[in-house]
């Protein structure tokens, strides 16, 4: 997409022209939109456990949210440590997961004594805490990844990971959602 293979152009809505900006943010969108028709999809898959307990569904955009929060946290800091020259993905690939981690538990705990508490179901609750915690562990390697390849790539990894990453994590999410929630539920 660059002239320059070495050279990352940075979309900069101050200086850059509206084609340009268009020509960098267009393509991981639309990526974006085929992968989040994917996601429906994968929703479907969990159609049993859906028609089993509706509450099953008050839960989707909470756990796909709270891991897309997470993963889009560590993309932009990552992404914006890249401009330094100093940054060493080796560290985010060690220190980024340990956080999800230890996010997801907080979130997790927190969620299922809230749903206990809400909906007095404690098999959903568990179902839900557990999903967040693995969800919340995962989204921040996605998002380092997918940063580090665009970046490897020489495309701006501010415009084209977020969006990918954001529906690689919610796929993930919706995943392993429907697993844990199959798995207890059903």
């Amino acid at each position: 997409m660059n002239t320059d293979k070495n050279k990352i152009v940075y979309a900069d809505d101050d200086t850059g022209s509206i084609g340009l900006l268009l020509r960098l943010r267009i393509p991981p969108l639309i990526l974006g939109l085929f992968l989040g028709f994917g996601i429906s999809i994968l929703a479907s898959r969990f159609e049993e456990v859906l028609a089993t307990n509706v509450h099953v569904a008050f839960f989707i955009p909470f756990v796909v949210y709270i891991a897309a929060a997470v993963g889009n946290q560590t993309h932009a800091i990552y992404s914006r440590d890249l401009k330094s020259s100093n940054t060493k993905f080796r560290n985010y690939l060690l220190k980024e997961p340990l956080l999800g981690m230890i996010l997801g538990l907080l979130f997790g705990i927190i969620s299922t004594l809230a749903i206990t508490l809400w909906l007095h179901n404690l098999l959903l609750a568990l179902a839900v805490g557990l999903s967040v915690l693995m969800s919340v562990t995962v989204a921040p390697l996605i998002a380092i990844i997918v940063t580090e390849v665009l970046n490897d790539l020489h495309e701006d990894p501010a415009v084209g990971a977020a969006p990918i990453a954001t529906v690689l994590q919610d796929m993930c999410s919706i995943i392993i959602y429907g697993l844990v929630t199959s798995a207890l539920l059903l």
